[in-house]
């Protein structure tokens, strides 16, 4: 892909956003960037750069497997897609990501294919030998959707990871078949890709909160208009998910299919569905939503309003409970834990990650978070659930960092070094340079993740996709890690001793 013209000058957009392309105004940023420099040493703080080499030079020892890959232009989010194919040392994969243009070329929603490598086969000396201006070997794209206006937010179907959902600066929903569509140049002046489906109900636009259902074919939004708004796209399935002919990722498409001789150039001709109810009870903007992961008809939601709101279809659109000042700020994220439906996740600009069981929501009338995980000092962005260890989860945000906690270490840490890690926190992952805003959980290959960060504000434009994978000796059993070195000890001697 070719670097993109200079930009055309645009207004900073929420959570910081502002979309340049990487190689822009590169010989700008070298003078803001040792003034910082110079300011960190006077203070005695390391700077971004400082930090991200002594990161760096613990790649070999932190990770198993790490992928760096250069974006021209940023994305704000990042999937996982099916796994295509199994082999002996990797494993092939979708990923969606988008490009965040200035206008000068279209957004875009990209298809790429990624190269998972398995455990225990990447050198420790290759992984940490990368470049952070070259794109990555591992992932290639496949094909490209030029998408009607910005991609805010990208997310999977899970009975059929090849339908997705995305979110732009309006109020609908679209909903693409992306093995369907055909692969666009995109260049100034090209028509925009047909959507396979249009989800209209919101009175405002809708930008960051996307959930598709773990357990039906639901898709639930919110928006600017206070509202939750939760959609079936059971009418247009032509092969159900439930179909036992049909293993999900591998039959056709979900969605009708366009007739003979229709186009595939604007949105307004796309099908449209709307919504099966519209839910009203939060007081300003809706950031982010979530299904309960064994129930369709029961969902949550978070906004600028300081709530976490709990609803159930089946009783009304009105709050089944409503959390006050779940936090101290603007709520960003939410995840529902997928392994113990009593327990979600919060984010918020307090800084803050908190768990709340929804057995136990509050006290004396606001809420009442189980823990209060304290690892960020910026606007927490993104949380999500580990699918491989039920007490698991990530939380990113705008200071750079990927934190991965386990609420059962919560009161049982050693202090072995002083400043001890905040409680629960075992893991960070520290090779974004700006704001991490958003990462994914691979549920096809254990452990591994996908992260993404808008580079605009450190390194002049652009954006950074990292695929990684921490070693395995930092999440196991402490008694199994040690059983295993013992044995590796055993033979060591064992081989010194032969003659």
């Amino acid at each position: 892909m070719d670097a993109p013209p200079p930009q055309q000058q645009q207004g900073p957009k929420k959570r910081g956003r502002k979309p340049k392309p990487k190689e822009e105004n590169h010989q700008q940023q070298q003078q803001p960037s040792a003034g910082k420099m110079k300011e960190g040493k006077r203070t005695q703080q390391p700077s971004i750069d400082e930090k991200y080499t002594q990161w760096k030079s613990l790649v070999p020892v932190l990770y198993d497997w790490l992928a760096n890959h250069n974006l021209v232009w940023p994305s704000l989010s990042c999937r996982w897609g099916p796994q295509l194919e199994k082999a002996t040392y990797k494993n092939r994969q979708r990923l969606y990501l988008s490009e965040q243009t200035d206008g000068s070329v279209p957004n875009t929603l990209v298809i790429a294919n990624c190269e998972v490598v398995k455990p225990r086969v990447a050198a420790a000396e290759h992984i940490s030998q990368f470049n952070e201006e070259a794109r990555s070997p591992f992932v290639k794209k496949y094909k490209t959707i030029i998408h009607p206006g910005e991609v805010n937010r990208i997310r999977e179907l899970p009975q059929n990871s090849k339908i997705v959902a995305t979110h732009t600066d309006g109020p609908d929903v679209l909903i693409w078949d992306v093995e369907a569509q055909p692969n666009r140049h995109a260049v100034l002046g090209a028509t925009h890709s047909r959507p396979d489906l249009v989800l209209t109900g919101h009175q405002d636009n809708a930008e960051f909160a996307l959930a598709m259902c773990p357990t039906e074919p639901y898709v639930l939004s919110g928006g600017k208009d206070r509202s939750v708004v939760l959609w079936s796209i059971q009418d247009h399935i032509t092969t159900t998910v439930t179909d036992p002919s049909k293993s999900p990722g591998v039959g056709g498409s979900i969605i009708k299919q366009n007739k003979a001789g229709e186009g595939n150039d604007k949105a307004a001709e796309s099908p449209t569905v709307g919504p099966r109810g519209i839910f009203c009870g939060h007081e300003d903007t809706v950031e982010d939503v979530a299904f309960c992961p064994s129930s369709a008809q029961e969902f949550c939601s978070v906004g600028d309003d300081s709530c976490l709101i709990f609803w159930d279809a089946r009783v009304g659109t009105s709050p089944a409970v409503k959390v006050e000042k779940a936090h101290n700020a603007d709520l960003h994220c939410v995840d529902w834990n997928p392994h113990d439906s009593n327990l979600v996740l919060t984010g918020s600009a307090d800084h803050t990650v908190r768990l709340f069981d929804r057995r136990n929501l509050t006290s004396n009338g606001v809420g009442s978070p189980i823990h209060k995980f304290e690892g960020h000092n910026a606007a927490v962005l993104c949380v999500q659930w580990s699918p491989d260890k039920a007490s698991v989860f990530g939380s990113s945000a705008e200071d750079g960092l990927l934190n991965i906690w386990d609420y059962d270490k919560v009161g049982k840490e050693r202090a072995v070094r002083n400043p001890s890690p905040p409680p629960g926190l075992f893991f960070q992952h520290a090779g974004h340079r700006d704001k991490v805003v958003d990462f994914h959980w691979n549920s096809s290959d254990p452990w591994t993740v996908v992260s993404v960060s808008d580079d605009c504000d450190t390194t002049g434009g652009g954006g950074t996709l990292q695929i990684w994978r921490m070693s395995d000796l930092i999440y196991r059993p402490e008694e199994e890690v040690l059983a295993e070195l013992e044995k590796f000890k055993s033979h060591v001697i064992s081989c010194a001793s032969k003659p």
